[in-house]
């Protein structure tokens, strides 16, 4: 089962559909939260209910990126493990969390990093 789109603007994560759309959001956004999964990945699909809800708790943009169609995209950001949230900063990486293998993220893994994120201001 894959990741829906959200149904309205208040819903804070927004997927991302290709990889020209990533390199403009990485372009473009001074800051932000990309959650690399895999659709395929029981731990992906366990964490992206958790990484919408909390993504309502920071400023930042959240965005998901689905890396089954694009693979190369993992060794270009080191994801080796499902999921895996990078933070950017005007492109660049700056604070990440990977995910366990066999285990994935949990809830208290994002606040983390997000109070850490929001300590760079």
């Amino acid at each position: 089962m894959k990741w829906k789109e959200p149904r309205n603007n208040i819903e804070k994560c927004t997927l991302i559909k290709s990889e020209q759309e990533l390199e403009k959001i990485l372009q473009t956004k001074d800051h932000c939260f990309i959650l690399f999964y895999a659709a395929w990945c029981p731990f992906s699909q366990r964490f992206l209910s958790i990484y919408e809800r909390c993504a309502k708790e920071t400023h930042y943009e959240c965005f998901l990126m689905d890396v089954d169609d694009y693979p190369h995209l993992c060794n270009r950001y080191a994801v080796e493990v499902y999921p895996t949230i990078i933070f950017f900063e005007k492109g660049n990486i700056v604070e990440r969390v990977d995910g366990l293998r066999g285990i994935g993220l949990n809830e208290g893994q994002f606040k983390d990093l997000i109070k850490v994120c929001h300590l760079r201001k």
